[in-house]
């Protein structure tokens, strides 16, 4: 862990500290290290080439951002898919930042839908902000192309929440949702199911894409409330 932790200070760039700080105004900048996004990739694709990461993931909490950004790098690596999930259901209770949360992406989910599925209900059911906002992301990555059902809508209209970076995700979901699935979706917003918040910024998200068309834009410019 010392070594690792050294390593991370040998790539600090104070600057983009200064920077990553504003983009996560909920973390200490005392806690953040500033090294780059690909710098990160990098040693974590290393270490899991090397088979040389478990004592680190199971090294929990960790004291800085970058430390958890690594994390969640080697984590999307991880090529067995039961591994993966076992050190994600670790990690997740110790998320704190929409940062960390949003870039934790395994690679190996892709070949795993059938299962994965009932990992992303348990999440969504979770009382942690950035494991909803996890199972929230996955489910829209993953299950709005050709494993969608419109069950998959009726999870996430379900989740109540006051969290901003759960109703956020909840928004960019169903603006998703609307660009690929727009038949199916727009019931829900016609029918106001989501909260005031959710359904405005919903809109607001979709009027912003390039996969809505110019119709579909105005339409929903009109179901604001």
């Amino acid at each position: 862990m010392n070594t690792i932790r050294e390593e991370l200070f040998k790539l600090q760039d104070k600057k983009y500290r200064d920077f990553q700080a504003k983009l996560v105004p909920n973390i200490d900048i005392n806690s953040l290290i500033g090294v780059r996004t690909f710098e990160l990739r990098n040693l974590a694709k290393r270490m899991v080439k090397e088979n040389n990461y478990s004592s680190f993931l199971n090294d929990l909490p960790h004291k800085y951002f970058d430390e958890n950004q690594l994390h969640v790098f080697i984590i999307s690596e991880i090529k067995n898919y039961d591994e993966c999930i076992n050190y994600i259901n670790k990690f997740l209770p110790f998320v704190d930042n929409w940062a960390t949360c949003d870039q934790m992406s395994p690679k190996v989910f892709k070949k795993h839908k059938d299962d994965l599925i009932k990992y992303i209900k348990k999440w969504i059911k979770s009382k942690k902000t950035y494991t909803i906002r996890f199972g929230i992301g996955m489910l829209m990555q993953y299950y709005l192309d050709n494993e969608f059902k419109i069950e998959y809508l009726d999870l996430v209209c379900n989740i109540k929440s006051e969290e901003y970076y759960v109703n956020m995700m909840k928004a960019w979901f169903f603006a998703t949702s609307l660009a690929k699935k727009y038949d199916e979706t727009i019931k829900i917003i016609e029918n106001n199911i989501l909260d005031k918040w959710t359904h405005n910024k919903t809109i607001q998200k979709s009027i912003e894409s390039y996969r809505i068309t110019a119709d579909e834009k105005e339409y929903l410019k009109g179901l604001k409330r």
